[in-house]
């Protein structure tokens, strides 16, 4: 039969072979689903930038930070002396430098117009087109609007496996051997591949079978092969299986000579060989046909892949020298299996991938022989698992040895010259001669569940096992022929077996091995064979059994016929596959058996074992025709007989007649949902299509149509539903099953659209004339227009059997049957139809995977459209009205269901809301805008109803989501008819029209419209930009702050405007700015949201940043915002503080951070974005239509976005960089690191060594190698260059597009400040709003900025200052000074451009001041100046160059360090000592400075030092009892405020004007500075302090009658003393350190020696090393040197070019009379000034000797302040040294001992371990030679110098003390022992006997001398200033 005849067979084809059906539009790839901003497409847009400067990064890390130009031209002279390389920091520098290059033009006379207009044309230039190629998109996975395209229908493969056999090679070589290879799962116990035959017969050997075999075809030759393997796992076994010719003996006999003869023999059994040999050439000349089995061995798939040790048995393993690595992926592998098979095998085995693994060639050294009674699959699996075990039983069986050298690896991505299962060349196969590898077929261990996209027709024949133990006669060497008949005669063979190795493609028989004497034998052979594609009942498979006589005998043939049996291919017209028993005739059968069943007894045949089944034969088909599935069969089967149109039907057992075909047809596709999941997967594609048609064309039935819409529609959705349920690991985000989503896209088409079809014909999809078309038009069955009626109960189309009342048409085809010509086929139309009159689990079925009938709706509109011509048709007459209709009604029903069902069923009605947006978006690319629209309305308003009643999230989170779908067309900016400004371009094609909608989308003039009516959501707006009035309006009500429940939403809804306004800006079509400025007035009330959500939005500025630096939000009130700080140079105008004027309603209405900062940021760069494109006209009218303070509010938002888009700097990326953590499994890891990382270095220290400091006896970190915090190689702080996390490019990038978003931000800020400028000027109002730009821009410029920005902010400024100079000099006064402050520390800038235009803004600044008339000494800026050089007049030159390179090196940068910048900061405010107005400022930066560090008791002090100076002059302006007389008051605070002493005789007295003018100096200003340090030494843990603090505060409150205050105080104090209390013994202030420098490289810092106070717990080791680099990185790390012992160092031996700093641990030193007041922990550690350390050293110079030589100086440290100070190193004023004898450092170490004693003796409770190591340290026997040794040295005789008397009585007495002591211990120790323990208090105590005997004597010797009067005796002291 050829294959045009089978209609099931050419439907197959044709489904395999055709062409996918893709419909493509034409700008879908730049909606905002399909044109995501992803990292790559970003840097594709990033390319080209240039390189902004920025200050910040040009500080210096070396000691030179000029640009290249700029170092050429001032390189200093002596740059050596100063700190920083600026060349404004020293003198010589200044006399040196060459001038910077003048302004041109600058001083003309020009109008302002000519001034503004030059520099709009400046900022315009080079401006970056694209602002949101610089800005990151937000944070999201996987955008709602993102669709993806399905995976191209492909065929399966699981993971591959390359096997290349290389050689076998036995130790013997005397007949050919046959190999075969196939992989067997153990655990499922399935064989998972067909055999591979290989042949690696020498061509001397093969010759000894020539007579057999013709020539070898080239794929029989193939040795290597590819594996497919889907579900791995640890199961998996590679056999190996050999085979020889037959010959006379059993397995074991024939296996002999291989055991026993060894290749290093050869020459000694040469003769038995030559024997063998010549017997093997007469098997093989005889019986070469046949084969035997012979060996086998098997290996274990995943010890190669993992490499895991040893092979089985002795097999080695070689990994190949080449390494070469598989690039395998999953080529054409469906995602379903890739992923499902995966995910459910790899639980608990994850080691199963065999994708990336070492290629590896493995040598096989045993085999097995084959045993003939275990040769079944279900021996070989036993074998399996037993070679598993450690003691397997094939260990003790004797092997054969050979060897076969395998290459196993990773199959190559598209390997060449490769043959399919069929035998097909798959492409590239560049020549047809070259040896073949072959694909090998998989039979998966389990169901996989991918459609047939191939024609594979495939049948695997196994025969098992015959037992012919009761049969008659002599058949013993068994073998049995198959073949494939398709007749009855013998010549009826078909040639379609194929061929194993070296052999014809294609047979037409094949023999099985014979077992030797079996009369009961197991077969392991595997036939395959190639199905015709048609078959009929005469196809068969014939098995004829023969015995095979192996010795030749005279008379007796070579084979013999013993037995027949067979199976017909066809049962009742279904393929027969499976398990047989089969009975075997004696006879050859009958006439016409092939129709006929063997188990069908025959008249008059002889049957074996009286006709019981003695054959096992297992078929398995492997076909992409034959379904294998009863239910599909049929379906399948009764849709090709319409097309025949062939009556009766049979199928099964049945005839189906015409008359009761529909009923039939009716079962059995309600009867597909029975049918097995994996067979309908595998015809997927043709099943849907079926089911298509009959929807399409309902059949014609006996003269009747008969309507299959609804049957078909119900199992459509029955199988999607199945689909979805059982495949769910195959779903994308939307839920789309992956082969649904496929098919629709790649296979699906209309009927009728196949272009090679015969008109009216439908194509391949089956059916010529037998169909109707249910044509929706007017002429439709009347019965249909009922059923539309939802009320009927019974909702069958064809209700009534027969139209009641059919029309002409109708008619015409009942009567005449003749054929008709139909119109277009709309599938879509009955879909729709279909589906809205459904109801009931169907209407359920098909809502579950609404997606799958939406898609399909669409594709067929469009498919309709294209193949009818009428897609250039007008919108509006595309569709019947019908459709129309049931579109509306199907979106109303589902906008219900989600209206009804969001709160029970949250998940379905998430999918169903995504697929209605989905449809609605497709819909907009087909239909009529208008109806569409009337669509989203339906649901919008259903939704809106539902919302108004229920505020619920969900539900709005549901409409945001259905907004962002709608609104990801590619046409969304035309569907919004943009209004046009001007006309539209000449040329419009891609900017403002589209292929498909003609819709004149800029219709509306701006003079139409009223100007406000475009900057808000007024119902003009929303009915002309329908979809982006939607937007604006979620964002607005989303944002709105009385709308709390929606906060959730605040990041989803901004995400969305980004979204599409990220996706405009990258829009090729919308590039030309004109076309942007009409899209950015889509979004103009966009302004008006972001203004009225100012109020919620992150404070930027609370975090704002000044060279990177976070400062402390506690900072708020600290600095004051007067003249003095702007004169004293702080380092920002409002780092800390925000002007109180920022915010029109800042007070307590301001909702701090009810927006994160990333939706803050998302929104500020939507809002730039706009006023960046919009219209400059339209924005200058609607400013001049706003009021004052919407204008304010304007400039805050402004204000704000500064703060946000502000440069971080190429150091904080990489420390952000740094502090980037690996992402941890160990939360809580995670967490500890994150706190802990991001404290400091201090706490990581801890962090680090806080389990080895207890261990190391000195504390010290020098000597342990886990604590080498200072080695630089070790320490992960120091290691930038060597990150793994990002590379040193990738931060240089980001560093790059950060600062470029921040130079054109600001410059969007700057052009909208100009054109606020522009539209004011004008109004009465100006000053408030000019004071607000001004404020803008000044904060513009305290930020990081670019020089471009700088350049143009500081042109605005020049600008703003000649049109309107009174402002600043009468109105914005306090601003003037801060735009003096400004411009001064740009003048020092180090970029040549930034000092030009700065310089020139200042001079042009004090010639406007000039000019415009105040020079009568009112001038603000003279005054100004004369403030700052106030009391500095007299002083001369010098100091004033002193204070001006003090005030430039005090200047921020990265490079200095902390502990220099507060140093500087000191000098400045100690500069400023009779100024107190700026001292007040500077301890007030210092302070703040302190608290960022959270060196809180240094803050204090600062506070108490400012407190004491606002009191001092108080007291001089009013005279009040309760407030303190100045700095007295507060020496009990510290000894140190005496400083602030107003006393001098220049100073100033505070009545006069402008002198103590700042709000601090008040009674308010004095008690918030007391607040505030009571505060700062609660967080410092100086309880006590706190209450001295609130002493000096309660007399003022208590004047006041201020009872809440006192309230307040006497709880902090409670507070206070409560801590102190609980914290007993738990706190810790601080660890002291010498530091001394030496060397001419320190300059003024030579031989200055420092006390540094360090937070507590800091190893010396720490600030050695931060100072080694802190020197190191300004003098070279060459040239600084620590000095590692205490030794007074001599100058003179130090190397003069070099730099030494010497550190020693110093503690706190008290007198004996201090210890009486000192009592407290807080008292030992509070106002300390004198400090000791201790160095051992012998007269020799030796630093450690013997008892008796053994001095010890203690150096005494005084220092000019007491600790804690304002800061936190403070000069040595005083040094004096005391030098112990070595008697002295006995006394001092036996009283050590003894207070240690004494101390663990009394401790409470009892501490017995501590008190044991206490004794052992004592009386040890180790250590008894200790205190023994020290008394025999200095007490064994009575010393000759009279002075050491005194000295030696004193020891005597300390050793009396010390035994009593140790008395005391031991029998406290006695007290707290266990009996286990007791054994060692007797050694304990035996040895203190022994001790106190020996000290016995020299204890009681007394000097007689001593009870007369002596001189007194002093100690050595000498004393050094």
């Amino acid at each position: 039969m050829t294959l045009d005849t089978d209609p099931h067979v050419r439907d197959c084809a044709r489904s395999y072979t055709e062409d996918w059906a893709i419909v493509n539009r034409k700008y879908h790839k730049l909606s905002t689903g399909f044109n995501p901003n992803t990292l790559d497409k970003q840097k594709e847009r990033q390319k080209g930038l240039p390189k902004q400067v920025f200050e910040a990064d040009e500080m210096p890390d070396s000691s030179s930070y000029q640009d290249d130009q700029d170092d050429l031209k001032r390189r200093s002279m002596s740059i050596d002396d100063t700190p920083r390389g600026s060349w404004a920091c020293s003198i010589f520098d200044l006399k040196n430098s060459l001038p910077d290059a003048l302004l041109p033009h600058l001083l003309d006379r020009a109008p302002n117009e000519e001034i503004d207009r030059h520099n709009e044309e400046q900022r315009k230039t080079s401006r970056n087109r694209e602002l949101f190629a610089l800005h990151p998109a937000p944070d999201e996975e996987d955008p709602i609007e993102r669709h993806c395209v399905p995976e191209v229908p492909k065929e399966h493969f699981g993971q591959r496996l390359l096997v290349k056999c290389l050689s076998l090679k036995f130790e013997i070589e005397i007949e050919p051997i046959f190999a075969s290879l196939a992989l067997y799962d153990v655990k499922e116990k399935k064989k998972i591949s067909e055999n591979f035959f290989f042949d690696l017969n020498s061509e001397q050997t093969k010759a000894m079978l020539r007579p057999h075999i013709q020539t070898a075809a080239i794929s029989t030759l193939a040795r290597s092969a590819i594996f497919s393997i889907t579900y791995p796992s640890q199961d998996i076994f590679l056999v190996i299986k050999l085979e020889k010719v037959l010959q006379q003996g059993d397995i074991g006999e024939c296996a002999e000579p291989y055991m026993v003869f060894k290749e290093s023999d050869a020459a000694k059994n040469k003769e038995k060989l030559e024997k063998l040999r010549s017997q093997s050439e007469q098997f093989c000349q005889r019986l070469g046909r046949y084969r035997m089995p012979f060996a086998w061995t098997a290996i274990h798939l995943m010890n190669i892949v993992n490499s895991a040790g040893s092979l089985e048995r002795d097999t080695e393993l070689e990994m190949s020298l080449s390494e070469r690595k598989g690039s395998w992926s999953e080529r054409r592998n469906s995602s379903i299996m890739g992923r499902r098979s995966l995910e459910r095998t790899t639980s608990g085995d994850e080691a199963c991938s065999l994708t990336g693994f070492r290629p590896a060639t493995l040598t096989i050294t045993n085999f097995f022989k084959q045993e003939g009674d275990r040769l079944s699959d279900e021996d070989l699996y036993k074998f399996l698992a037993d070679m598993r075990r450690p003691s397997s039983v094939l260990r003790r069986l004797r092997p054969i040895t050979a060897q076969l050298k395998l290459d196993i690896s990773p199959a190559p991505e598209n390997p060449h010259y490769c043959l399919t299962p069929d035998l097909l060349q798959v492409k590239p196969y560049p020549d047809s001669r070259v040896r073949p590898t072959r694909e090998i077929l998989e039979f998966p261990a389990r169901d996989v569940y991918v459609p047939n996209t191939t024609y594979r027709n495939l049948l695997y024949v196994n025969p098992q096992s015959l037992n012919f133990a009761n049969r008659q006669g002599s058949a013993r060497n068994i073998t049995v022929k198959v073949q494939f008949m398709n007749g009855e005669d013998p010549n009826n063979a078909m040639q379609v077996i194929f061929g194993k190795s070296s052999c014809a493609d294609f047979y037409k028989e094949a023999y099985t091995a014979v077992v030797y004497h079996n009369r009961s034998p197991d077969f392991h052979d595997e036939i395959k064979i190639k199905l015709p594609a048609s078959l009929s009942d005469h196809h068969h498979i014939l098995f004829t059994f023969y015995h095979v006589s192996c010795q030749q005998k005279q008379n007796t043939p070579l084979e013999t016929p013993v037995g027949y049996t067979w199976i017909p291919m066809l049962q009742n017209g279904r393929l027969r596959t499976g398990h047989f028993c089969l009975p075997v005739s004696l006879e050859k059968p009958p006439q016409s058996y092939s129709v006929l069943s063997p188990d069908v007894p025959l008249p008059g045949m002889k049957w074996v074992d009286n006709h019981r089944g003695v054959f096992n034969v297992e078929l398995v088909a492997v076909s992409t025709i034959h379904t294998q599935d009863q239910y599909l069969d049929k379906f399948f089967a009764l849709v090709h007989a319409l097309d025949e149109h062939v009556f009766p039907v049979r199928i099964g057992d049945m005839r189906i007649m015409e008359n009761n075909l529909e009923t039939e047809l009716k079962s059995s596709i309600a009867a597909l949902t029975s049918a097995q999941l994996e067979p309908v997967v595998r015809f997927l594609h043709l099943l849907l299509d079926k089911l298509v048609l009959l929807v399409v064309r309902p059949p014609v039935i006996a003269g009747q149509i008969v309507n299959l819409g609804q049957a078909s529609f119900e199992v459509m959705a029955s199988v999607v539903n199945r689909l979805h349920k059982y495949l769910d690991t195959s779903q994308d985000i939307h839920g789309r099953n992956s082969l649904l989503s496929s098919y629709i896209h790649y296979v699906f088409r209309l009927p009728s659209t196949d272009p090679n079809s015969p008109s009216p014909g439908p194509g391949g999809l089956g059916g010529s004339v037998h169909y109707a078309t249910m044509a929706r038009s007017a002429v439709r069955p009347a019965s249909l227009n009922l059923s539309r009626s939802r009320s009927l109960s019974n909702s069958n189309p064809d209700i009534s059997g027969t139209p009641t009342s059919p029309d002409d048409e109708v008619r015409s085809i009942i009567g005449s049957k003749v054929r008709v010509k139909y119109t277009e086929p709309l599938f879509h139309e009955e879909l729709a139809l279909q589906w809205v009159v459904s109801s009931g689990s169907v209407r359920e079925g098909a809502l579950q995977q609404a997606w799958f009938f939406f898609e399909l709706m669409v594709k067929s509109i469009i498919h309709h459209l294209y193949f009818a011509d009428r897609l250039e048709s007008p919108r509006k007459n595309r569709f019947p009205e019908r459709f129309m209709d049931d579109i509306t009604a199907l979106v109303s029903t589902i906008a219900g269901d989600i209206v009804s069902r969001f709160q029970k069923d949250l998940e379905l009605v998430e999918r169903l809301n995504t697929s209605l947006a989905f449809f609605l978006n497709d819909l907009l690319s087909v239909m009529d805008r208008g109806f569409v629209f009337t669509l989203v309305r339906t649901y919008w308003k259903q939704v809106s109803t539902k919302l108004y009643a229920l505020q619920n999230p969900t539900l709005e989170s549901l409409r945001l989501d259905f907004l962002r779908i709608v609104s990801s067309h590619e046409h969304y900016v035309t569907l919004n008819l943009p209004c046009s400004l001007l006309t539209p371009p000449a040329s419009p094609s891609p900017s403002v029209s589209s292929a498909t909608s003609q819709s004149s989308g800029f219709s509306t003039h701006v003079q139409d419209q009223k100007i406000a009516n475009m900057f808000e959501l007024c119902v003009p707006f929303r009915e002309q930009h329908y979809l982006a009035g939607l937007v604006l309006s979620e964002l607005s009500v989303i944002l709105d702050p009385d709308n709390e429940g929606m906060f959730g939403l605040h990041k989803k809804v901004v995400s969305v405007v980004h979204n599409l306004l990220s996706s405009h800006d990258s829009d090729p079509r919308y590039a030309d700015p004109e076309v942007k400025a009409r899209v950015a007035m889509l979004y103009l009330p966009l302004i008006g949201i972001v203004m009225e959500t100012l109020p919620q939005l992150h404070d930027f500025t609370g975090t704002s940043s000044n060279g990177g630096e976070e400062t402390e939000g506690e900072g708020n009130s600290m600095i004051n915002q007067t003249v003095a700080m702007a004169i004293a140079g702080t380092s920002t105008a409002s780092p800390m503080s925000r002007p109180s004027s920022f915010l029109l309603n800042s007070q307590a209405s301001r909702q701090h951070g009810s927006f994160s900062a990333e939706s803050s940021r998302s929104l500020l760069i939507c809002l730039l974005w706009v006023l960046k494109n919009a219209d400059e006209l339209v924005l200058q009218k609607w400013f001049t239509d706003l009021s004052v303070s919407q204008l304010n509010r304007l400039l805050d938002l402004l204000y704000l976005c500064v703060s946000c888009f502000e440069y971080k700097g190429k150091k904080a990326f990489e420390r952000m960089n740094s502090l980037t953590f690996k992402k941890s499994k160990d939360m809580k890891a995670k967490l500890e690191e994150a706190i802990l990382g991001s404290i400091g270095a201090r706490q990581e220290m801890v962090r680090r060594s806080r389990g080895q400091l207890e261990r190391s006896p000195s504390g010290s970190a020098f000597g342990s190698q886990e604590n080498l915090r200072w080695r630089k190689d070790m320490t992960h702080w120091r290691q930038n260059s060597e990150r793994m996390d990002k590379t040193r490019a990738e931060l240089e990038h980001e560093a790059l597009i950060d600062g470029n978003l921040a130079t054109e931000a600001n410059l969007i800020i700057l052009d909208t400040l100009e054109i606020i400028v522009q539209t004011v000027s004008v109004t009465e109002s100006k000053e408030s709003i000019l004071g607000g730009v001004l404020k803008v821009l000044l904060h513009s410029m305290a930020c990081n900025q670019s020089a471009l920005y700088l350049q143009h902010c500081f042109a605005t400024q020049r600008a703003l200052v000649s049109k309107f100079p009174e402002l600043l000099f009468e109105e914005e006064t306090e601003q003037c000074a801060d735009l003096c402050l400004r411009l001064l520390r740009s003048c020092s800038s180090s970029i040549s451009t930034i000092r030009s235009h700065a310089s020139a803004s200042l001079y042009l600044l004090m010639r406007q001041n000039f000019e415009i008339g105040n020079v009568s000494g009112e001038s603000r800026i003279k005054r100004e100046h004369l403030m700052r050089l106030k009391g500095d007049v007299q002083l001369d030159v010098q100091k004033l160059h002193f204070l001006i390179v003090t005030i430039i090196k005090s200047l921020p940068s990265a490079s200095s360090g902390y502990i220099l910048v507060s140093v500087l900061t000191f000098r400045i405010a100690k500069g400023y000592q009779t100024s107190p107005d700026l001292r007040l400022t500077w301890l007030q930066n210092m302070a703040g400075k302190h608290s960022e560090r959270n060196n809180h008791a240094e803050a204090a002090q600062c506070l108490v030092h400012s407190a004491a100076l606002v009191a001092e002059y108080l007291s001089m302006l009013e005279d009040r009892k309760y407030l303190p007389v100045g700095c007295v008051t507060f020496q009990n605070i510290s000894s140190n405020v005496l400083e602030e002493s107003a006393v001098s005789d220049d100073v100033v007295s505070p009545d006069e004007e402008g002198i103590c003018s700042g709000k601090y100096f008040t009674e308010i200003g004095l008690v918030g500075l007391l607040e505030q340090a009571a505060a700062s030494f609660s967080m410092a843990g100086m309880y006590e302090a706190v209450n001295e603090v609130y002493k000096v505060l309660i007399p003022i409150h208590e004047a006041n009658r201020d009872a809440k205050k006192l309230s307040t105080i006497h709880g902090k104090l409670q507070e206070a003393f409560s801590k102190i209390v609980h914290q007993n013994g738990k706190r810790m202030f601080g660890t002291y350190f010498r530091v001394g420098f030496y060397g001419s490289k320190f300059g003024d810092l030579d031989e200055q020696e420092f006390v540094y106070k360090e937070p507590a717990i800091t190893k010396l080791a720490e600030i050695s090393h931060r100072l080694e680099s802190f020197y190191g990185e300004r003098f070279g790390e060459d040239q600084v040197e620590v000095i590692k012992d205490s030794n007074p160092v001599d100058k003179c031996k130090l190397d003069p070019n070099k730099a030494f700093i010497q550190i020693t641990y110093v503690e706190p030193y008290f007198d004996t009379y201090e210890m009486k007041d000192r009592i407290t922990y807080f008292d030992k550690n509070y106002n300390l000034r004198r400090f000791v350390y201790c160095t051992p050293f012998t007269l020799d110079g030796r630093a450690h000797g013997d008892l008796h030589e053994q001095f010890k100086r203690k150096t005494i440290l005084t220092t000019s302040h007491a600790f804690p100070y304002i800061k936190t190193r403070i000069n040595i004023v005083h040094k004096e040294e005391i030098i112990s004898t070595p008697i002295e450092v006995a006394i001092e170490d036996m009283q050590k001992k003894t207070q240690e004693l004494a101390f663990a003796t009394h401790q409470d409770p009892a501490d017995a371990k501590m008190l044991q190591m206490v004794l052992q340290g004592s009386v040890g026997t180790t250590v008894n030679q200790g205190p023994l040794e020290v008394a025999q040295v200095f007490l064994s005789e009575i010393p000759s110098d009279p002075k050491l008397y005194r000295h030696h009585n004193k020891l005597r007495l300390c050793f009396k003390d010390f035994t009593k002591r140790c008395e005391d211990a031991l029998r406290k120790n006695k007290s707290l022992i266990g009996p286990d323990q007791k054994e060692y208090q007797r050694e304990l105590e035996r040895n203190y006997h022994r001790l106190k005997e020996a000290l016995q004597p020299l204890i009681n010797r007394k000097i007689p001398q001593l009870y007369k009067p002596v001189l007194q005796v002093n100690s050595h002291r000498k004393c050094c200033a």
